[in-house]
């Protein structure tokens, strides 16, 4: 799985299993089907460019409801830093560690070094509909750039 590939709209999202804050794997196929996905990846829980996203993400909660969407926030840190994240700022969406960072190459969203660390994730969107195909993509360069949370919110109503 540690091949690094360019995931694009229209295409299969790529699958993949990763731990969830509980230590329980969770498989993307199981998601697929059930709502609109927004996969968030972020580089770093606690920081404050990252907690202000999530932030954002955990706040326009009710309009992701009406959107029938779902949020899955994705790092390289471990279980137990995301439950602790998730936990202090009232999150309630699944995070998952990325900690070997496989699926980060996966999607082709590791940055080789930024703030000073080697191999965290690219801060980027993806939403996949509810066949599995990606309908939206971001990827930042940027760690301390944040996604257009509008223009997130209009490519889940092209979804509806």
């Amino acid at each position: 799985m540690g091949k690094c590939i360019l995931v694009n709209i229209g295409e299969k999202a790529p699958e993949f299993t990763l731990p969830d804050m509980d230590l329980k794997n969770q498989d993307l196929r199981d998601q697929i089907g059930k709502r609109n996905i927004v996969l968030a990846f972020f580089p770093l829980a606690f920081s404050p460019v990252c907690t202000k996203e999530m932030c954002s993400f955990r706040d326009s909660q009710p309009d992701l409801n009406n959107l029938d969407a779902q949020v899955i926030g994705i790092s390289v840190d471990s279980p137990f830093t995301l439950k602790a994240f998730a936990q202090q700022e009232g999150y309630k969406f699944s995070f998952l560690s990325d900690f070997n960072r496989d699926v980060s190459k996966l999607y082709g969203v590791l940055h080789e070094e930024a703030l000073g660390f080697r191999g965290i994730s690219k801060r980027s969107i993806f939403i996949i509909d509810k066949k599995g195909t990606i309908r939206y993509k971001w990827v930042s360069e940027d760690p301390g750039k944040e996604p257009d949370y509008q223009t997130v919110k209009q490519a889940l109503e092209k979804l509806s």
